[in-house]
């Protein structure tokens, strides 16, 4: 899965050690040497998450994480702090301004490429390759297979390339209220410029895939928000072969 981590640091022997374990891992690697060229990036594509320096050139990267934090667009993208200061009171001060970790150097980049993956399970799990299930539906990104899980075989989903994305979304944060923008945003990607109702046919197209397995009504419409996937919503009982 195409993940966009935005390195954020001056030194050019970190960006370009960092770039190389993130590419060797499968992530897609956006260095910039300052906040300035950072916000260019992020403005032209919001990234999956933000390994961002403390110390920069101009503006600190604490800073930046404050202003990261203000900004709707922004406010929601993980970010990872590196820092040579290891003093309890600076890593809650990162903690505060809206880290989601906080690494310190010396570190390895196995460690970071770890803690990158823990925090997108935590912050972001539809971008991750980790099986997912409400009752039993599963979702197995890996595979790109969703089935039914019955007392016989196993029931096959067949989803296409947005309805599986969509639904992963889902159910990676069941039970929330989903606006169409945020969906636009998650599923879509930043910066692709469709109409919010296209959202609604791909909706009525995964409830579609799903009457036959009995899932449709997992997928509820909220008046006037958006959309929630609930596992409490009743389905219908799933037909095995005899």
């Amino acid at each position: 899965m195409h993940i966009s981590v935005l390195i954020v640091e001056d030194e050019p022997a970190i960006i370009e050690l960092l770039a190389a374990n993130l590419k060797h891992a499968g992530f897609h690697p956006l260095p910039a040497r300052n906040a300035t060229i950072a916000s260019a990036l992020i403005s032209e594509i919001l990234p999956d998450l933000i390994v961002l320096d403390w110390m920069l050139p101009g503006m600190s990267g604490l800073q930046f994480m404050r202003k990261l934090r203000a900004d709707s667009r922004t406010r929601d993208v993980p970010v990872i702090m590196l820092t040579a200061r290891d003093e309890e009171q600076d890593r809650v001060d990162g903690l505060e301004a809206g880290a989601d970790d906080y690494l310190v150097k010396p570190f390895s980049p196995k460690e970071l490429v770890a803690r990158i993956k823990a925090v997108l399970r935590r912050r972001a799990p539809q971008l991750t390759d980790d099986a997912v299930s409400v009752r039993s539906l599963t979702l197995d990104p890996a595979t790109r297979r969703v089935f039914v899980k019955t007392a016989g075989d196993d029931m096959p989903v067949h989803l296409g390339p947005t309805e599986f994305k969509l639904l992963h979304y889902f159910m990676a944060h069941p039970e929330r209220v989903h606006s169409r923008s945020l969906v636009l945003d998650q599923v879509w990607g930043d910066h692709v410029f469709i109409e919010e109702r296209t959202i609604d046919v791909h909706v009525k197209r995964l409830r579609a895939a799903l009457k036959p397995v009995g899932y449709d009504a997992i997928i509820e419409t909220v008046r006037g928000s958006g959309y929630r996937l609930s596992g409490m919503a009743p389905s219908q009982p799933v037909a095995t072969a005899a």
